[in-house]
């Protein structure tokens, strides 16, 4: 009999794992693979360009860096390196590939901020902003993949005085903001749950 605990759900460049965590708190074999320069909290040791996969993957979560793919970059000084931004997205989706020939991965899913990806990806099928799922941050972020869509919840936009505030954000927990906006927010990692488990 399949139980949470038998299925391993693989959260990749995962970094704090916020996208996983609700299938951690399920009981999932929840495991974060992630990059070993990336600042790290309580995440598994490995690196998303030489990881095998374990057989029968339940489920994959991916969130490669956007660095190189972000429209806020317009004014950056250094030039855009798509081949390495490409690297590790690429390195996601051979794992992707690799659990759905090895077995029948359930879903999988590849998360970026809305920008230069779509120009390797094409157009992804879903989109969203988090304040749809009543999280601070009015970052659109796209989403690839095979998955059940999460319903969004909010459907009027907060006043800009929430996103004053938003902005005014600059460390939280030793982070700074360009790091805190790359997690993922935690009502959007339920809803995406509770569609696909």
């Amino acid at each position: 009999m399949e139980t949470a605990s038998n299925k391993i759900i693989l959260d990749l460049c995962g970094g704090t794992g916020a996208w996983s965590k609700p299938y951690s708190e399920a009981g999932y074999d929840v495991r974060v693979i992630t990059l070993p320069y990336l600042p790290l909290f309580d995440t598994q040791p490995g690196d998303v360009r030489n990881f095998e996969p374990p057989d029968n993957v339940y489920g994959i979560l991916a969130a490669p860096p956007c660095t190189m793919f972000s429209l806020a970059r317009q004014n950056a000084k250094t030039i855009r390196d798509f081949k390495g931004g490409m690297e590790l997205v690429l390195s996601c989706l051979h794992i992707i590939w690799k659990c759905r020939f090895q077995g029948k991965l359930q879903f999988w899913a590849l998360e970026n901020p809305k920008g230069y990806l779509r120009q390797f990806l094409g157009k992804a099928p879903y989109e969203f902003q988090h304040w749809e799922f009543g999280d601070n941050g009015w970052k659109f972020t796209d989403i690839w993949g095979y998955f059940n869509f999460p319903h969004k919840t909010v459907h009027v936009k907060p006043g800009f005085s929430s996103q004053r505030e938003w902005n005014r954000v600059t460390s939280v927990n030793g982070l700074n903001r360009k790091s805190i906006r790359a997690i993922t927010p935690p009502h959007f990692a339920k809803a995406f749950f509770k569609v696909n488990q």
